[in-house]
């Protein structure tokens, strides 16, 4: 990340990644599949935990507060990183490759949470609806709370949630 920072994404190879590490290609390519995934490689671990949290959310939840809840289970593992968010932001923002596996990710994520509203009972476009709703107030409240850290990363989802509540009434 240090070297993405420093030059750009477009400016930096996997061999200069492995130099600054200490660590051949190979071991590299032991780890991520590609120089994006140093960028995207905890977004697994992220989208299984907001998976699993929509799994167990309490039943009286609806789809929508669900997903929100979820989103709130799964933020906490940036919560300590604003630095580091808002870096992340800015490359994404500078490489249409990055911006688009970013999309890539969280499209998939939101079918897969979709589904598991499915499952909790929801109707299948009100599910649809509620996990792009949700995948919509997490990108707002990271970007908003990236801004403020201060603020809280959980004041930002609720807030977000308020914001695309008043806009739909």
């Amino acid at each position: 990340m240090a070297l993405f920072i420093e030059r750009g994404y477009d400016d930096v190879t996997v061999a200069d990644i492995a130099s600054r590490a200490g660590l051949t290609k190979r071991t590299f390519f032991n780890h991520f599949a590609d120089k994006r995934e140093v960028i995207f490689g905890q977004s697994d671990e992220f989208e299984a935990r907001i998976i699993d949290a929509l799994a167990t959310a309490d039943p009286e939840l609806s789809p929508l507060e669900a997903t929100v809840w979820a989103y709130g289970h799964g933020i906490a593992m940036i919560a300590d990183y604003p630095e580091l968010v808002r870096a992340r932001g800015r490359l994404v923002a500078s490489s249409r490759e990055l911006q688009e596996r970013d999309l890539m990710k969280m499209a998939s994520l939101t079918a897969k949470a979709a589904g598991v509203l499915v499952q909790r009972g929801a109707p299948e476009r009100q599910a649809l609806f509620a996990a792009q709703a949700g995948a919509s107030i997490f990108i707002a409240a990271v970007a908003a709370w990236a801004a403020e850290p201060e603020r809280g990363i959980e004041p930002a989802l609720q807030d977000a949630l308020a914001e695309l509540q008043a806009a739909v009434v």
